[in-house]
C-alpha cells in the first residue's frame, strides 16, 4: 500500500490533504478516488485514509500505532567513517528497524567534518532515513542525531538496557552472550571508524558501563559492523 509522510499535526486532522512532493507523487502514481493509503507522522503513528478527489484530500478511515515498527529500540552509535559510508549505514539501518543513528568523532577518525559541512549531511542523512523509511513500509522515521565527542556518545548510549561495543581485539564475550545477559527493551550498539577504536577508548566505555563484545573472528568494515549487529539484534528481539 502507498505511504506518505506528513507532520503530526496534520495527522491529527480528520481530513488530510497532501501537498508539495506528497502531492506530486499521488499525481505520478496516479492514484484514483477511492484507492486507500497509508499516512504516516514519522513517529509511529498512522492513519488508514481514502482519496477523495483530484486534490489529493484524504479521508481518515482508521487510526492506530504503526504494525511494522519493532517492539525494541536499537540505536546504532557510529564514529564518523570517511567518505559516504555513513549514507549507506542510514539506509540500511532504517530498513533493518533501527530507532536512531548516532555520529560522533573519535580518535582514529579519518573524517573530521566542520559545523558547516555537518549541516549539510545531515540534512542529507535524514533525506536519506526519510526515503528509506517510506520505501521499506515503516511507520517511524529515524532521527540521525551528531555529537560533539566520544564522550557524549558513551554517556547518552550509556542510558540504554543494553549498550554494547564492538571491538576487534574482544575475545572471551560474544554478542550471542551479551544478548542473553537479560530482558531489555532497548539496545545501544557502538562501532569504530575505519582504523577502530583506541584501546583507551575501550577502556572508557567499560568504565562509563558499556559491555565490550566481539563479532567473530573476522575483521569487519566499518560500515558492515553496525548492520550486522543490528541484524542480530533484530532477530534475537524476535524481530526477524
Amino acid at each position: 500500500m502507498t505511504r506518505f509522510f506528513v507532520s503530526p499535526e496534520e495527522l491529527g486532522n480528520d481530513n488530510i490533504v497532501l501537498t508539495g512532493e506528497n502531492a506530486s507523487h499521488a499525481k505520478v502514481l496516479r492514484l484514483k478516488v477511492g484507492e486507500q493509503v497509508l499516512v504516516c507522522d514519522g513517529e509511529g503513528r498512522e492513519c488508514l485514509c481514502a482519496v477523495v478527489d483530484s486534490g489529493w484530500n484524504l479521508e481518515v478511515l482508521d487510526r492506530r500505532e504503526s504494525v511494522s515498527e519493532p517492539a525494541v529500540q536499537v540505536s546504532v552509535y557510529m564514529a564518523f567513517p570517511k567518505a559516504d559510508k555513513l549514507e549507506h549505514v542510514v539506509q540500511k539501518a532504517t530498513e533493518l528497524g533501527v530507532y536512531e543513528i548516532v555520529a560522533f568523532p573519535s580518535a582514529r577518525c579519518v573524517s573530521k567534518p566542520d559545523e558547516k559541512s555537518l549541516k549539510k549531511k545531515l540534512e542529507r542523512w535524514q533525506k536519506i532515513a526519510a526515503s528509506a523509511a517510506e520505501q521499506s513500509g515503516r511507520g517511524r522515521i529515524p532521527r540521525v542525531v551528531i555529537l560533539p565527542s566520544f564522550a557524549e556518545a558513551l554517556k547518552r548510549g550509556a542510558e540504554s538496557e543494553l549498550p554494547m561495543l564492538f571491538y576487534e581485539n574482544e575475545q572471551s564475550t560474544t554478542l550471542h552472550m551479551a544478548l542473553n545477559s537479560g530482558q531489555w527493551k532497548s539496545a545501544a550498539l557502538l562501532t569504530g571508524p575505519e582504523g577502530g577504536l583506541e584501546e583507551k577508548e575501550v577502556r572508557q566505555a567499560m568504565d562509563a558501563g558499556w559491555k565490550v563484545c566481539t563479532l567473530g573472528k573476522r575483521i569487519l568494515r566499518c560500515e558492515t559492523a553496525p548492520l550486522c549487529a543490528l541484524s542480530a539484534v533484530m532477530y534475537a528481539a524476535g524481530e526477524f
